[in-house]
């Protein structure tokens, strides 16, 4: 038996955007399905239009319909986790910063983030 496609594997293990945390099987699972929601973007929300649109037929939104069942389930939105950049942490992320509760709180004590301080009263 003939083994894989040579380099056929490479592209979709190696993520276009940049990964500063350790590289575990959920980051790269997760920055790839990013790559494929921002591929697939422009299309869903066109298909999204006429589903919703009024002035569309309804065997027009019926095709749009059916092509957006066509696309990659892992080019939904809904699809996508939040995880810490520092360490890839799943859970207790906070979005503006992108980062975990831990790395969080570490570079804030530190004063690598601009405007955060610990609170006091």
């Amino acid at each position: 038996m003939a083994g894989p496609i040579k380099g056929f594997f490479k592209e979709a293990s190696k993520p276009k955007y940049r990964l500063s945390c350790f590289v575990q099987s959920r980051t790269l699972r997760d920055a790839y399905k990013r790559e494929m929601f921002a591929k697939h973007e422009v299309e869903r929300r066109a298909l999204r239009y006429i589903i919703a649109n009024s002035q569309f037929t309804p065997r027009q939104k019926t095709e749009a319909q059916l092509q957006l069942t066509q696309l990659p389930v892992g080019s939904q939105p809904t699809k996508i986790k939040n995880r810490c950049v520092m360490g890839g942490r799943g859970r207790a992320v906070f979005r503006e910063f992108k980062m975990g509760r831990f790395p969080f709180r570490m570079a804030a004590l530190a004063g690598e983030l601009p405007g955060v301080k610990k609170a006091s009263w």
